[in-house]
């Protein structure tokens, strides 16, 4: 399908649907709902997929849930959206603002979810009039802050049949109208550790008599983090960073246990399915040489998500139909964690940071913070390149040929 074709067709339809688009996406942010009790959100979305004809599956949970639009014959292509939102106090003055004390959609969550709700509303259209050449699964993700809901989508079937994977993210460092592009690696590896050290205990005039338990710790502390980077190439950037040490209660006592806790951050999916193994081992190491006995829980959070290259070219070349040729612009890696990782371990896909940003303001708004807020004409923007990017992956794995698309309907 042409931009040509396309982009008129998209025009047409967000004139009638962007205003109740930026509706559907302020209720949910005056409505926030933590991972596994977003109730309201899924009915909210299942309501609106219902009223365009389309009929969602509801995960085992009741929070979170997917929709299959067009037929079955062609590949199959996923749009994934996470509903839940942050355990952070909404500090903006807006009409629009949280109305939950402590819960708010600090992470653009929302603004996913109205996004691929209006991707699917349009390609729906498409379908109905048999324009789809293949079928598009629309993916509402519980849980990604906790993390988790991806693996429930997994384990409900979610990506049983897809062929390739995408979603968006939003980037508030990145003009409205761009979209952030990056092939490999794009987000890490996030997991935690909890290291217990544990010793006889004593008096700090007569260490020779018993385990030194603090400097022990100390050593455990120091030592790991530059022999965990050693045991794997240097270009996973596989880092172990402590968050919180503590031992002991007075300086006089050798203390008789003591905790370290930590996160580790990895882009290489190799490297981080071994870290936990060459961890235990280090640790043990360290403190064998110091007399003491250590034990590691290693507790999984989410895989680096790695984008593929045709994917990410899919990506660009829908950005390039529906924003613009200079749409496209590289994004940095980074260290946090992403559980879209968790699909990309099994289909290939993509993610890509949206533009949220008002082009010249002077605002600078992050990611996870009270005052996070974006500008709303994002969400056309987003609807765009998602139902760009669906329609091209189905064509290049499709059915050849070309064919019109139809004029989008508003959003019901």
């Amino acid at each position: 399908m042409s931009g040509g074709a396309l982009q008129p067709q998209l025009d047409a339809f967000l004139a009638l649907a962007e205003p109740a688009l930026i509706a559907f996406r302020r209720d949910l942010h005056m409505h926030p709902e933590l991972g596994y009790a977003e109730y309201r959100t899924t009915e909210r979305i299942a309501g609106r997929l219902a009223a365009a004809g389309l009929k969602a599956q509801i995960l085992p949970r009741g929070t979170g849930l997917f929709c299959d639009i067009g037929p079955e014959d062609g590949p199959t292509v996923a749009l994934r959206a996470d509903i839940d939102a942050l355990p952070l106090q909404d500090e903006k003055d807006v009409p629009y603002a949280s109305t939950v004390p402590g819960v708010a959609h600090a992470c653009g969550h929302d603004v996913h979810t109205a996004m691929v709700l209006g991707a699917g509303l349009f390609l729906a259209q498409q379908a109905e009039a048999g324009l789809l050449p293949g079928r598009v699964r629309l993916l509402f993700q519980p849980a990604e802050e906790s993390p988790g809901g991806a693996l429930d989508m997994m384990a409900a079937g979610g990506i049983c049949g897809v062929d390739r994977a995408f979603a968006l993210h939003c980037d508030p460092r990145v003009d409205v109208g761009k979209l952030g592009l990056r092939t490999g690696p794009i987000t890490a590896a996030c997991d935690k550790v909890y290291v217990k050290v544990t010793g006889p205990g004593g008096h700090t005039a007569r260490p020779h008599l018993t385990a030194d338990l603090v400097y022990a710790l100390a050593k455990i502390v120091t030592e790991l983090p530059s022999a965990l980077s050693r045991r794997v190439d240097p270009r996973s950037s596989l880092s172990l960073v402590w968050g919180r040490v503590a031992a002991g209660s007075v300086a006089n006592a050798i203390p008789d246990d003591g905790i370290a806790e930590g996160t580790v951050r990895c882009l290489d999916d190799q490297a981080w399915h071994r870290a936990p193994e060459m961890m235990k081992a280090l640790l043990e190491s360290v403190a064998a040489a110091y007399d003491v006995e250590a034990s590691l829980e290693y507790v999984r959070g989410v895989p680096p998500t790695v984008n593929e290259a045709a994917s990410v070219q899919m990506l660009r070349d829908a950005a390039a139909q529906v924003l613009g040729e200079d749409a496209a612009v590289p994004t940095p890696q980074s260290l946090g964690g992403e559980d879209f990782g968790w699909y990309l371990e099994s289909i290939p896909g993509a993610l890509a940071r949206l533009g949220v940003r008002r082009p010249g303001s002077g605002d600078e708004y992050d990611l996870h913070r009270g005052d996070f807020d974006v500008d709303e004409s994002c969400i056309a923007a987003g609807v765009r390149v998602l139902a760009a990017t669906a329609l091209t992956a189905l064509w290049d794995g499709g059915r050849q040929g070309e064919a019109e698309p139809v004029e989008g309907a508003a959003l019901t």
